[in-house]
């Protein structure tokens, strides 16, 4: 990597705190790799597959045995040809028991291959749905540390090594180990001498393997860390494609990615090349172990102890034994490169979300929408507080306005009040229930939520709308969107309602991705509001529309609006003002003009610029 790539390259890289990363990067490496392999052909032979799994492990133990017996027939076949006083008829014999035992094998081996394909891919399938919606469950705090790349990184790329190693791996890595087995077992029955000797040169393979196993396991690992790091990156790149062009930083972006694919290349080719290294050190021991067998049964040939058809039946199954050896060395990459991606899909799937229902919890009940805070402390990381010791009330059908510089905790008040995060200490009470002791999903039945960024999904206008409620009609859709003001430029989209949006609603203009939000919050048909600079993103022209809708939205219900526009909270009936975390003032926006306050010098520099004096005041700002 050259030293313009590195510069070019570390201001888009966000280096993660230690207190976000610790665990989950522990719950990786503590992983080992019997333990990973277990869990993945756990997928094979659960959710009701391990009778139908050890059928066909059965059947295919059978076709094994099957082709175990052709050494044999054909041994003394040779014998039969051998010998002085052998018969045409019983090399016939020999030759048709071979034929039909190689049949059988292929038979059985067909059926139980096409068996072993449709259990890998029910793996895939039941792997794949559980991760997804394992990931549902995870609270916030785990979605703030993980880069949306580096999710779908293992989402995609770790859960498709895993699915080769379901379909090309998983069977015949279990034919091969019972093959092993097997034919070690026939040749110890047919002679324990020859079969001694034949595998004195295994410890050397099995010493090798595992060098090239302690190199590879962690290479391949790295391999999935780069792939994700890459992957991080050009989700970004594209997601931020209008930046790049703007600023005319194609060149930098083309650099930068090949910095981090020449990462991947440089890891990929150091781990596929260990891996490799399995196959040629797995066939030189395989003809060792042959010239063995042929020597000391040559020797016991010439003593009179055994005939020239053994030792070619011994030397047909040290034949056998190197096709599940050499299967095992040309899995390794496959194998290896699954337990890597496996270990970080599990360490996924071990996560539990931060903010769980308590075991007693309840439906929350509303009545009326009266909010009370008591006290509040939160932090998003052990030890570094966002809010500290915040106590308000907001009583039913209140407007209430949230300001304050950036980085001052308004957002972070939101997201506690709709609990997508638990507080350090303190209450938070909604017509006298606390949070805590009520289910998520009522809570948030009741609450509809408009975000800065009006987030739409590739489908249909009317199924964006319907994705607020289950149940929702055409008819209430089309009704919300009215009162959100966006029913007349609905109409005008080419297919009106059935138009289909790109992502994220790309093929809207700002304000009309935001009024459609507005009325998907209609349709939701909550209790309670929050707003979070729900009209900061669009011109004054269709801000006039959206805040009619929003109007009517808010109307008679308790609502929290979160602003930097000072303009659009003034008829709030309280205004709650944030400075480092704290509330600093909390009252109308006459009152809090009327004390010349902190909201009073925030007023003043952004409507006139000056304050009573002729000078801005901003001595009480303080950004976090």
């Amino acid at each position: 990597m050259s030293a313009t790539q590195t510069e070019i390259k570390n201001p888009t890289t966000t280096e993660p705190t230690v207190d976000q990363t610790t665990a989950p990067k522990d719950k990786e490496k503590g992983s080992s790799n019997i333990e990973v392999t277990k869990r993945l052909v756990g997928y094979m032979i659960g959710h009701g597959n391990k009778k139908r799994f050890w059928i066909t492990l059965a059947v295919s133990l059978i076709g094994l045995i099957s082709l175990m017996v052709i050494p044999i027939f054909t041994g003394e076949a040779i014998n039969v040809v051998s010998d002085p006083n052998g018969s045409l008829p019983m090399l016939r014999l020999w030759a048709f028991l071979a034929i039909l035992a190689a049949a059988i094998y292929l038979g059985l081996g067909v059926w139980s291959s096409r068996v072993f394909a449709d259990l890998a891919s029910h793996a895939t399938n039941y792997l794949q749905t559980d991760l997804f919606e394992h990931i549902q469950t995870l609270s916030l705090t785990f979605f703030d540390r993980q880069p949306v790349g580096e999710l779908m990184s293992r989402v995609t790329n770790d859960t498709e090594v895993i699915a080769l190693f379901y379909e090309s791996a998983v069977a015949q890595m279990i034919q091969a180990v019972v093959q092993l087995i097997l034919i070690i077992t026939v040749m110890f029955m047919l002679d324990w001498r020859i079969t001694i000797a034949a595998l004195l040169v295994l410890p050397v393979m099995f010493l090798l393997s595992a060098v090239i196993e302690r190199i590879s396991t962690p290479a391949f690992a790295k391999i999935q860390e780069e792939l994700g790091d890459l992957s991080g990156y050009q989700e970004e790149t594209l997601s931020g494609h209008k930046i790049i062009i703007g600023n005319r930083r194609q060149e930098w972006a083309d650099e930068t990615n090949e910095a981090y694919a020449d990462r991947v290349f440089d890891v990929a080719s150091k781990a596929f090349f260990t891996s490799i290294l399995q196959f040629p050190i797995t066939s030189t021991v395989v003809s060792m172990m042959m010239v063995i067998v042929l020597l000391v049964g040559g020797v016991l040939v010439l003593a009179g102890e055994i005939s020239i058809g053994f030792v070619i039946a011994f030397v047909g199954y040290a034949a056998l034994l190197a096709s599940p050896i050499s299967t095992l060395a040309n899995l390794t990459s496959t194998i290896l490169n699954a337990l890597a991606g496996g270990r970080r899909v599990f360490s996924i799937m071990d996560e539990e979300p931060t903010v769980v229902d308590a075991p007693d919890a309840k439906d929350f009940e509303f009545k009326g929408g009266h909010v009370v805070f008591e006290d509040v402390d939160f932090s998003y990381v052990p030890g570094r507080k966002i809010l500290r010791h915040n106590t308000f009330e907001a009583k039913p059908g209140e407007k209430i306005g949230i300001c304050g510089p950036t980085g001052a905790g308004k957002s972070t008040i939101i997201n506690i009040l709709t609990r997508y995060y638990d507080v350090d200490s303190g209450k938070i009470l909604i017509d006298g229930q606390d949070l805590t002791t009520l289910t998520q999903r009522s809570l948030r039945q009741q609450i509809g939520v408009v975000l800065q960024e009006a987030f739409l999904f590739s489908d249909t206008v009317m199924n964006n709308l319907k994705y607020a409620r289950e149940g929702a009609t055409d008819e209430e859709c089309i009704e919300a969107a009215k009162e959100a003001n966006a029913h007349e430029f609905i109409m005008n989209l080419p297919q009106g309602y059935e138009t289909m949006l790109t992502e994220r609603g790309a093929n809207l203009s700002q304000g009309q991705r935001q009024m459609i939000t507005i009325a998907r919050a209609m349709v939701a048909q909550p209790k309670m509001m929050i707003l979070d600079e729900a009209t900061s993103n669009v011109d004054t022209r269709p801000e006039k529309l959206i805040q009619g809708g929003l109007t009517r939205l808010m109307e008679g219900k308790t609502s929290f609006s979160i602003a930097h526009r000072l303009s659009t909270i003034q008829d709030s009936a309280k205004i709650m003002v944030l400075n480092a975390g704290e509330i600093v003032e909390y009252a109308s926006h006459q009152e809090l003009m009327a004390e010349k306050g902190f909201y009073y010098n925030l007023y003043m520099s952004q409507f006139k610029g000056k304050g009573p004096g002729g000078e801005v005041d901003t001595s009480g700002f303080v950004s976090t």
